[in-house]
């Protein structure tokens, strides 16, 4: 090749190459700059919010737009609490789904199971939520919701949590509306890190005389440990801001209860009701500040999750 040809080659190759690095440090840049700019419009929006109520806004459960008068208890614990009963119930599911589907299904039920799986992750949410509405919440209050109270609303220490009337709209029921649908995200997170791990490894464990049990928590979740954890930290985010499956079915009720068989709000569904309703700088700075809670919840798990990963990095070897 000539010498002048294989310099424009050269200058051309290293043209591409600046281009390509420029590309990616703007989309690395403008990912930040997005996200900064949502921070400050939360903020900026919730100023009237914060300098009326300070700190208070998070420890009141008034909610009276006549009087506007606000605060944002009952929405923060609706939000932790169906989430964290999404997620009691979703962990072992999916970790059972995952477990069939890598190491004892048979292998013609394998893929159409694992394609149910999927399918079920790209409902739309307010397909659940008209779902849980009419569906499950009836069933719920005629069938389930005495059982608990028959059966769990009189033990000691648990019992003011499942003590309430049958009406089936209620914190619980948005729990486990939220357990379905995130389920499915979970557990194919968990199917398809499972499925990288090497069989020589798993296969090394079995011949040693290991059980099932005893390879996937010794041998797979070792492994796959941050993929399994991103997988839940996926269903928590969605969890967490899910919107109209909780609206449909929490009740949206502004009242702080101890029993989970009574209605609730959470933050989205507090947002989702009231946004468009509105009126007056306050109730809608106050709505915003919502937001912001929830933007700040958000980036408080996912960082403990970073955390606990960096800790089991660290325990690696010993």
């Amino acid at each position: 090749m000539p010498t002048s040809q294989l310099d424009h080659r050269l200058k051309r190759q290293n043209l591409l190459d600046i281009l390509f690095r420029g590309l990616t440090r703007f989309s690395a840049l403008a990912v930040l700059t997005l996200l900064l700019g949502i921070i400050l419009s939360l903020v900026i929006g919730s100023v009237p919010a914060i300098k009326e109520f300070g700190w208070g806004f998070l420890v009141s459960s008034d909610w009276n737009p006549v009087t506007d008068r606000y605060g944002a208890l009952v929405p923060i614990v609706g939000t932790l609490v169906t989430a964290s009963i999404a997620l009691l119930i979703a962990i072992p599911v999916s970790f059972g789904i995952a477990l069939f589907l890598t190491e004892l299904s048979p292998q013609w039920l394998r893929r159409p199971l694992g394609i149910a799986i999927e399918l079920l992750a790209g409902i739309p949410s307010i397909i659940y939520g008209m779902w849980g509405l009419f569906i499950f919440v009836p069933f719920f209050a005629d069938h389930i919701e005495p059982w608990i109270n028959d059966h769990l609303g009189h033990v000691p220490l648990i019992s003011p949590l499942f003590t309430g009337p049958n009406m089936g709209i209620s914190i619980l029921a948005a729990g486990i509306i939220l357990a379905i649908m995130v389920i499915p995200f979970i557990a194919s997170v968990m199917r398809d890190v499972f499925d990288v791990v090497p069989s020589m490894l798993k296969e090394s464990a079995y011949g040693l005389g290991a059980t099932t049990w005893e390879v996937m928590y010794r041998v797979v979740l070792p492994y796959t440990k941050i993929g399994v954890v991103g997988g839940i930290m996926l269903g928590l985010g969605r969890a967490l801001g899910e919107t109209m499956a909780v609206t449909f079915v929490i009740g949206n009720a502004h009242r702080l209860n101890a029993s989970l068989l009574y209605p609730g709000n959470s933050i989205s569904s507090a947002l989702a009701n009231e946004f468009t309703e509105a009126v007056g700088d306050l109730y809608t700075s106050s709505l915003i500040e919502l937001g912001l809670i929830l933007f700040f919840i958000t980036f408080v798990v996912l960082s403990l999750a970073r955390l606990l990963l960096l800790k089991l990095t660290q325990r690696e070897g010993r």
